[in-house]
Parts: structure tokens; C-alpha cells; sequence
């Protein structure tokens, strides 16, 4: 079952064009929707959530008309968006059962079979009687993603995700979507780089509503290919360097910035090859270069 976006557009009433003419094709498995924040990303998984409607175009999941047959479509989604509301002092046990009562489960002895299966898949089982308040911002997105994957959804999707998590806790849930995408479609929008980098065999890159690139993140970054050259300065050079290159970025790098730009042709002024990196693709798509 592919999900299929075709020609989608929102333009809101202040004149911003969220979406611009929007075409995807997403598979089975991990897909990474990268962009910068006011891309156009949550415009996008608002209306495949059908909580929002576009201006024109269409989607389908299978034979299901996602903008039609929305009663469908809920019955096959899991959505963690990126600001999720708990009642804060009840217990994540508890607000999961009665999520479970909402969606259908209505028998005491399967909803509490789903439950307790749920707590243990994202590692909540010892603090399922804890408020959800005491949570940490890692344990709150297991409890998202939880409450997502009620009903076995054919289709999740996570919104900023890892936003303002630590290492330890961005792995954790690295891991666990990374389990759930081998049976499902699980759209993974963000601006983090890093996140499509570690989870996504397939990505695309949204910018001011326009779709930049679709395909593998590898065949992404091929396409720099002998493009990328890199050579520490010093910050009195920046301008310069700003003026006479096409910069895709620039990093401290023992107190020092380290420059990257995009250039067919060996710059001069003591640049060397460098190999690319999706973070470079995200950076010269962005700019309009590649």
C-alpha cells in the first residue's frame, strides 16, 4: 500500500502559500519529510491527518480517498503531532486506556491486553502508574507514539519528533520508530537533518511550499558529487568568502569557521574537495543550488 499525494496546494488567508503543487509517492517503510521551519511540513501532515483541507489536489492510501473518506483513513492513521495535550495528572496507564475506549476497544479484558502490550513496546511499563506529568520530554513522545500506534495504523505520522531531546532519548526513539517502520508507512517530518540521515530509506525536501527533491537520501547527496569544497578562515574572511563563493554553510571549528561551498570547478584561495553530506544537500537545495 503506497501513499499517494497528488498536486496538493494551501494557500492560508494571509496570502502564505503552505503548499505549492505538491506530487509524492510514499512507500512502505521510514519516509523523511525535511524542510525548514515554515516549509510547508505540518500544512502537509495536517491534511493527510484530515484535519485540514487543501485548496486543491488529492491523496490516496491504497484505494482510500484520504480527502473523501476521512472516517476511513482515521481508522488506518497513527498521528503524534508536535505539540500532543495529556491530562497531566493522570496516569500514562490510564490515559491510555481511555484512548483505547475512544478508539473502539471496548472490551475491558482486549483493551487491557493492547495497553499493556503498547507500555512495554515503548519501554513505559515501570512508570505506567506515574502522571504523565512527571514525564521527561523522551518518555512524553514513547507516550505519543503509544497512543499513535493504537489499532495497528497502516499509516503514522510523526511530526518534530526529537525537538528538544537528548542524545540518549533521541536514540531510544530512533530505535523504536525504526521498528515500526518495517510494517507500515511512517512519515517522519522535521528539520533535523540528522533524523532523516539515521532513520530514512526515502526522503523529500519541502521549502516554502515547494517540493525540492524526492528520492534515497544517497542518490541526494550523488548529486553533489565534486560540487562540495571546504577550507578552515578566519572570521575576518568570511565576508569575502561570502562575496566571491556560493557558501552552503559555515561552523566553528576550534574557534575557527570551517567554510563548505557549492562550486562545479576547483575554487581557488586554498579549498579543498570535500565528500557531501545530506546536510549539504538540505543547505544548497534550500538555496537553490544543485
Amino acid at each position: 500500500m503506497d501513499l499517494k499525494i497528488e498536486a496538493l496546494s494551501k494557500t492560508y488567508p494571509n496570502g502564505v502559500k503552505a503548499l505549492d503543487n505538491v506530487t509524492l509517492t510514499i512507500p512502505h517503510g521510514m519516509f523523511g519529510l525535511l524542510g525548514p521551519n515554515g516549509a510547508g511540513k505540518s500544512t502537509l501532515m495536517r491534511i493527510l491527518a484530515t484535519l485540514q483541507e487543501p485548496d486543491s489536489g488529492s491523496a490516496t492510501l491504497g484505494d482510500i480517498d484520504v480527502l473523501r473518506q476521512k472516517e476511513e483513513v482515521r481508522k488506518r492513521l497513527g498521528y503524534l503531532p508536535q505539540d500532543f495535550g495529556v491530562y497531566p495528572r493522570i496516569s500514562a496507564h490510564d490515559m491510555l486506556d481511555h484512548l483505547a475506549l475512544l478508539k473502539g476497544f471496548a472490551r475491558a479484558g482486549e483493551r487491557k491486553e493492547l495497553v499493556d502490550s503498547l507500555l512495554h513496546r515503548v519501554n513505559l511499563w515501570d512508570v505506567r502508574k506515574k502522571a504523565l506529568a512527571s514525564f521527561s520530554g523522551g518518555m512524553r513522545q514513547r507516550f505519543g507514539i503509544a497512543q499513535a500506534l493504537i489499532g495497528n495504523p497502516q499509516l503514522l505520522i510523526v511530526d518534530e519528533p526529537t525537538a528538544g531531546l537528548d542524545p540518549g532519548e533521541r536514540n531510544r526513539f530512533y530505535n523504536l520508530l525504526s521498528e515500526i517502520g518495517e510494517n507500515v508507512i511512517v512519515i517522519l517530518s522535521t528539520h533535523i537533518v540528522q533524523d532523516v540521515m539515521e532513520l530514512c530509506t526515502r526522503m523529500a525536501i519541502l521549502h516554502e511550499g515547494k517540493l525540492l527533491f524526492d528520492g534515497s537520501p544517497d542518490e541526494a547527496v550523488a548529486t553533489l558529487d565534486g560540487r562540495i569544497w571546504q577550507r578552515s578562515a578566519a572570521k575576518a574572511e568570511l565576508k569575502e568568502i561570502e562575496t566571491n563563493y556560493r557558501v552552503i554553510s559555515s561552523k566553528l571549528i576550534a574557534g575557527r569557521p570551517l567554510v563548505r561551498v557549492f562550486s562545479p570547478e576547483p575554487p581557488s584561495d586554498g579549498f579543498e574537495p570535500a565528500r557531501p553530506d545530506l546536510e549539504d544537500v538540505f543547505f544548497s537545495r534550500i538555496a537553490g543550488l544543485g
